[in-house]
């Protein structure tokens, strides 16, 4: 979840500015990519007790959808069923049926966010596991000066929420000084399963602290994208992703302004859609989907910084970016998951929105549909 000032703004259409090896620039790619539609949720949705807001993953599997919720003060750590009606003619209905609570390894529940405390969970990542009916789920690092520092991890859980298993990190995720690891906030934002869902795969939502800076509105920066072993829980590759720089500057200049991967999905075993979410202040969110190739890459795994030596990053290529859609609103989006498939052999690709639960932000459906 991106932590900015919470009022809702229109956007600002930028030049569009790409990085990164193999990186093309072209708004948008009309043969690929056509919008179904967008719906944006009421205000007020209570499920089980608890509201429906800060959106920031969702999946489907098998004619089921879910998605996973940001906030664990107004209630407590969840996930929601929900059922998603679109067909090759559009997004017709969003309707949440269901919330399961998440508990720790012990089976207590996780306490809210606003606790300092070592485990607070700040949900980001949700993914069914097709092999066995249960999800991965992940969080971010919270490191803020006089707090408790909450390192980032991904666990698994069962159907109903209880603990089952956490992945391994490499060293270089330890928070073993100020300067080292996962930044405040901008840990495994983005969570995948390989095409065969043999393994599970991360996305830092920024460049580590040793790695070198976040971007600007100058220059993009790496981040980490991980592969793991579902069966050792242990970590097996690891790549560098060049995230773009950032689209527009504040308004005006000197106020928040960043970017960074919030979500990513595979295509097939060497391709995956990567998202990329930007927020500047006083202009708004760009959104952009790239196809990334991890063909080529240098393996990453057991370097501690990447500033150390040159390394390749993966080739990417942008697919869409939400400006060019002509929707009614381009907001806060961190979730992407795969839907069904269309006659029309195009995939159906879904989108939300993390609302932070405020009122001046909105939680917003989008779907896609992607030839691949």
């Amino acid at each position: 979840m991106i932590e900015r000032p919470v009022r809702l703004v229109l956007m600002l259409l930028v030049t569009l500015a790409l990085a990164g090896a193999g990186s093309v620039a072209t708004a948008h790619d009309r043969h690929r990519v056509r919008l179904l539609g967008e719906i944006v949720l009421p205000k007020g949705i209570v499920i089980d007790g608890a509201p429906v807001g800060e959106l920031s993953a969702i999946d489907h599997s098998r004619g089921r959808w879910v998605a996973i919720s940001d906030d664990s003060d107004a209630g407590p750590a969840r996930f929601y069923h929900l059922q998603i009606d679109l067909d090759q003619a559009g997004l017709h209905r969003v309707t949440f049926t269901g919330q399961q609570e998440i508990t720790r390894a012990d089976g207590s529940p996780f306490p809210p966010s606003s606790t300092d405390d070592p485990e607070v969970a700040d949900l980001e990542g949700l993914r069914f596991d097709p092999r066995d009916g249960g999800f991965w789920w992940s969080t971010e690092a919270k490191r803020q000066p006089g707090q408790t520092e909450v390192r980032a991890w991904v666990r698994k859980m069962t159907e109903d929420g209880r603990f089952v298993t956490e992945l391994r990190q490499p060293a270089s995720f330890e928070l073993s000084s100020a300067g080292h690891g996962p930044r405040h906030n901008l840990g495994f934002e983005a969570l995948a399963l390989t095409a065969d869902a043999r393994q599970v795969v991360t996305a830092m939502e920024g460049a580590l602290l040793q790695d070198g800076p976040v971007p600007t509105v100058d220059a993009g920066a790496d981040t980490r994208l991980t592969w793991y072993d579902k069966r050792s829980d242990r970590p097996v590759r690891q790549l560098a992703y060049p995230v773009d720089p950032i689209p527009a500057d504040s308004d005006p200049p000197g106020g928040f302004a960043d970017n960074g991967v919030t979500d990513l999905v595979p295509i097939d075993r060497h391709r995956y859609l990567v998202l990329e979410r930007s927020y500047a202040e006083g202009v708004g969110n760009s959104i952009r989907v790239h196809e990334i190739s991890t063909l080529g890459a240098t393996d990453v795994l057991g370097r501690d910084s990447l500033a150390d030596r040159p390394y390749r990053p993966v080739r990417k290529r942008l697919l869409v970016d939400f400006a060019t859609l002509g929707l009614r609103h381009v907001v806060n989006v961190e979730g992407m998951a795969w839907g069904p498939r269309l006659p029309t052999g195009e995939r159906t690709l879904v989108f939300v929105s993390d609302d932070g639960l405020n009122d001046d932000q909105i939680s917003q459906v989008v779907a896609l549909a992607v030839r691949c």
